[in-house]
């Protein structure tokens, strides 16, 4: 059924067990959530219902079963996106039940190859490739068939085993 999707969103839709995703970008300030990226460089209080549309979405995940988790890649010092990122959705998003890796190659050599880019992964099963401009800006996600999934299942696996938790990571480095 998964390997039938054509879009991101359907995937989103008829994922059964996990959807993992990699950022690898330390700037998505052009893709979405603006006006609370600004907000939050104007020094400003993170809204109320800040993400809300997505933290439902994270909670039907999660209440039917399903996991969605992700492990960004990153460097110190962080940029003034990933400030926002990390402090405001990751532990925004972390309240519906998602989970937050963090693969800091500050300090050692990246793992994983030099082309690995941004992806998302549903079931072990179906790849979708992020493709992003320099500075940010979402042009779309190619859904690739799903005997590709083989690379990205590499991927995430060796992403997840360099990363530790998002919690652990920010109370040593984070606001």
């Amino acid at each position: 059924m998964i390997s039938l999707a054509r879009s991101l969103g359907e995937l989103f839709d008829i994922f059964e067990r996990e959807a993992f995703r990699l950022e690898t970008l330390d700037d998505y300030s052009r893709s979405g959530s603006t006006d609370a990226y600004q907000a939050f460089i104007e020094g400003q209080n993170k809204p109320l219902d800040y993400n809300a549309d997505w933290l439902d979405e994270v909670r039907s995940y999660v209440s039917s079963g399903r996991r969605l988790y992700r492990v960004h890649v990153l460097r110190r010092p962080l940029t003034p996106y990933l400030c926002f990122e990390l402090g405001w959705g990751y532990i925004t998003n972390a309240t519906a039940g998602e989970e937050f890796f963090i693969l800091d190659v500050t300090d050692r050599p990246n793992p994983l190859p030099d082309n690995t880019g941004d992806f998302w992964l549903f079931d072990s099963v179906t790849p979708a490739s992020m493709r992003y401009t320099p500075d940010g800006e979402f042009l779309g996600a190619d859904v690739l068939s799903d005997d590709q999934a083989a690379e990205f299942i590499a991927h995430r696996d060796i992403a997840l085993n360099h990363a530790e938790p998002f919690a652990d990571w920010w109370a040593k480095h984070g606001g």
